[in-house]
């Protein structure tokens, strides 16, 4: 049995470009249009419309958290231009969780910004961190009743895919190669960039500003969350490991020190060489966008979190496994949720579990890989929830990590 403590939260998360459809505004629908090797997100699962149907399922399963994103380019379609009626829309989704007992976990930015944004030159605009704190300053009043906001998801991938849109614009990358996506199953890796430092610290700024708009203006507990890809080295690679984990990690996990939360984003492990990060190695355990099968991911994360931010309790915002097989996604999950137990155990302060994804969604240019407790037919959007989801809810119910899965009823 997990010694869970009170309001432990327990639930799923999304992101609004990559389940929404038809973000036209933003600089994402913009790329597909125009970058090789992206697939378009389109209709994507056409959850503008039916947020209450997910809502719903997350509900029944017993799940009592969703993480779910507010989008900048709808919100702010030109410069200073603000819709009331997206503004609105949002709100409803935020009334609609309270009203299911369903605690909002909202995120101001999910790697998707207004297209107007990415065309006077996105973070690296010196603007940029102004642009950010007077969108965050017109969302807050819809927050009300929201008891934990995130301000920007997973900087170091921000700050990476900068990196890369450049490379792409520059004519030294042929081709898409999204940095959530490492490879085909049991494929290998391609090695992409460190994030671009100056983008990672002027994130920092734009999280410190939006978080002293929220911090006037809310009641809500403020943090951002951070990409943490469990780092590892040979003894005589210790100072390159050292070294790629401040650029791909503990830059941000510094920033944190004075949130209220950090929100911890664990998959996979990687190993850092010589030169910095090692490919994958192609093998048959490995998950549909190539990487290890490494559960333990998740404790290593949550440990190094809590040291590198001296204390800043921890909200799990996303974890899970890209596969088509249900069954390994529980035991994925299941072996997780130890380590993470674990880790709290030993006297770090954790807050909540959040799955990614609750929904089979768009992973970045990609349709591919499918991380979600619920299957989505793209031509019907017809909901059909695993055995995972239940799994889920029945831990977060009962707290029996050793409980089986129900058996998947038919179609």
């Amino acid at each position: 049995m997990l010694n869970v403590p009170s309001g432990f939260l327990w639930g799923a998360s999304t992101a609004p470009h990559q389940i929404e459809g038809n973000n036209v505004n933003s600089d994402w629908w913009s790329q597909e249009l125009h970058t090789p090797g992206m697939e378009l997100s389109g209709d994507a699962l056409d959850s503008y419309h039916r947020y209450r149907e997910d809502m719903q399922l997350l509900a029944e399963a017993g799940l009592n958290a969703y993480r779910f994103g507010v989008e900048w380019a709808r919100i702010e379609p030109a410069p200073g231009r603000y819709s009331r009626a997206e503004l609105a829309h949002y709100r409803r989704m935020i009334d609609e969780a309270l009203r299911l007992g369903i605690t909002p976990v909202i995120t101001l930015q999910h790697f998707s910004t207004p297209r107007w944004f990415a065309d006077e030159g996105g973070w690296l605009n010196e603007r940029s961190v102004d642009r950010f704190r007077d969108y965050v300053e017109a969302v807050s009043p819809i927050l009300e009743g929201v008891p934990w906001v995130c301000t920007i998801n997973e900087p170091n991938m921000l700050a990476m895919l900068s990196t890369l849109t450049q490379s792409i614009q520059q004519g030294d990358v042929s081709s898409w190669q999204s940095p959530t996506v490492d490879g085909v199953e049991g494929g290998t890796q391609p090695v992409l960039p460190a994030p671009d430092p100056e983008i990672g610290h002027r994130l920092g700024r734009a999280h410190v500003a939006a978080r002293e708009v929220l911090k006037r203006t809310t009641d809500a507990a403020v943090g951002w969350t951070i990409a943490n890809q469990a780092f590892y080295a040979a003894p005589e690679n210790e100072a390159q490991l050292v070294h790629e984990r401040y650029l791909r990690e503990d830059l941000y996990l510094e920033v944190s020190r004075d949130d209220d939360f950090v929100g911890i984003q664990a998959y996979s492990t990687q190993e850092i060489g010589p030169n910095g990060p090692v490919p994958h190695a192609s093998h048959p355990d490995n998950t549909m966008v190539g990487t290890p099968y490494r559960p333990g991911a998740l404790s290593v994360a949550a440990r190094h979190a809590w040291q590198v931010t001296g204390g800043t309790p921890l909200l799990v915002t996303e974890n899970g496994i890209a596969t088509s097989d249900d069954a390994r996604r529980i035991e994925y999950t299941r072996e997780a949720l130890a380590g993470l137990f674990d880790a709290a155990g030993d006297g770090v302060d954790v807050r909540g579990y959040l799955h990614w994804s609750l929904l089979d969604n768009y992973e970045w240019g990609h349709w591919g890989p499918t991380f979600g407790l619920i299957a989505v037919d793209r031509e019907t959007f017809v909901r059909t929830p695993k055995p995972s989801l239940s799994w889920l809810g029945d831990i977060a119910r009962s707290g029996d990590l050793e409980q089986s899965p129900a058996a998947e009823t038919p179609a």
